[in-house]
């Protein structure tokens, strides 16, 4: 398809077929992953699953992908997977409007993806998630805390034990350590030193951390940036 020409131009055709033959699952596709698997699908990934329980809120319409006036109320992993039919109707994008735990981890078959992508809120199901995804044979990337953040120049990568100046990864470390429970592979990590405090004003009566749309989609893209990075290299 032409629609992918400048990919193939870039990559050559044989690595870029290579690439699209890849089957990957994003976990979370929220403010961080709906950028990365937006990045994915146009770069020629076209067996993608997408798996968030949430829908569309109005809050979400300042930074994530799939956020509009017209799609609130929407399932989100619903709503991307028609935006990415229409990028590429050839596709094989699949919806699962699910909340990830390790009660339900054996319906996903994580064994039968080739990357694995983390970009969930909740620290148990992180937790969870990376564990089992570290015993597979996949590539495993993971977001850390994008909320609090507006400098783009401090957005970095390392690998998990090796991620510093970030609240949610100490924590997810800590639970980690308590829990006895060990990584069987090194993880590579988006994460950022820089934390900033919330100005404003709830409005709403709950609580939440406040959020930019270009840190959060810095985040996203640089994840999908580690996968073709990797994906090019083994290629090769």
């Amino acid at each position: 398809m032409t629609i992918f020409n400048r990919t193939k131009r870039l990559l050559g055709n044989e690595i870029f077929e290579e690439i699209a033959s890849k089957r990957v699952i994003i976990f979370g596709v929220g403010g961080v992953g709906s950028w990365c698997a937006e990045a994915l699908v146009r770069s020629g990934i076209s067996h993608l699953t997408m798996v968030d329980f949430d829908k569309v809120n109005e809050t979400n319409i300042n930074r994530q992908l799939m956020a509009t006036t017209q799609t609130v109320g929407a399932l989100k992993v619903e709503v991307l997977k028609k935006r990415f039919l229409e990028i590429n109707p050839h596709g094989h994008f699949m919806a699962v409007n699910e909340f990830y735990s390790q009660e339900n981890n054996s319906q996903f078959h994580l064994e039968d993806y080739h990357v694995i992508i983390d970009a969930i809120d909740s620290l148990q199901s992180k937790m969870y998630l990376l564990w089992n995804a570290s015993k597979t044979m996949a590539k495993v990337y993971s977001s850390m805390g994008a909320a609090l953040k507006i400098d783009p120049t401090q957005i970095k990568v390392a690998e998990f034990w090796k991620v510093i100046g970030c609240p949610l990864a100490k924590s997810l470390r800590y639970r980690f350590k308590k829990s006895g429970l060990k990584l069987q592979k090194k993880i590579k990590c988006v994460y950022s030193e820089e934390h900033l405090e919330n100005r404003g004003i709830l409005e709403d009566g709950e609580w939440y951390n406040g959020s930019m749309a270009h840190a959060v989609g810095i985040f996203g893209f640089t994840l999908a940036g580690l996968v073709f990075r990797d994906m090019v290299k083994e290629a090769k």
